[in-house]
């Protein structure tokens, strides 16, 4: 494996926490968002990782290597059934649902993706930074 290799699974963990990043966003945004029956409500998701490992797909393609996201999955649990019957959106009982998002806990996955994503930018970098020296070896 060579550093370019390091350097391109790495890339794919950026991708794929940037995905997580903005599925955390959406959830968050949608925290407080009502619905005027369960169906309607939204449902929390979350990315599904995927490990591509040397050679699984093509052996003599390495850009395969690493992370990818394989689907975007619904994690959240049933929507919450809350008494407003002043809320336009209340149904003929005078409830409205709201979706089943802690967010403290997306806030959790979000420090979490976050932290991932900075050690890949880290290890690119030393990438980078050990190609760099090895150009210099030979001076």
């Amino acid at each position: 494996m060579s550093l370019f290799d390091t350097m391109t699974i790495a890339s794919t963990s950026l991708t794929a926490q940037t995905t997580k990043l903005n599925t955390i966003a959406k959830n968050m945004a949608n925290a407080n968002t009502v619905a005027s029956s369960p169906e309607q409500t939204y449902t929390a998701q979350a990315p599904l990782f995927k490990a591509i490992l040397d050679g699984q797909i093509d052996p003599n393609d390495v850009s395969q290597m690493g992370v990818q996201v394989e689907d975007i999955i619904e994690v959240g649990g049933p929507a919450r059934q809350e008494f407003n019957p002043a809320h336009p959106l209340a149904d003929e009982n005078g409830y409205i649902y709201r979706p089943d998002i802690d967010a403290s806990t997306e806030m959790a996955e979000m420090m979490q993706a976050s932290r991932s994503y900075q050690n890949s930018v880290e290890a690119i970098n030393t990438a980078k930074q050990l190609a760099l020296r090895t150009l210099t070896l030979g001076k």
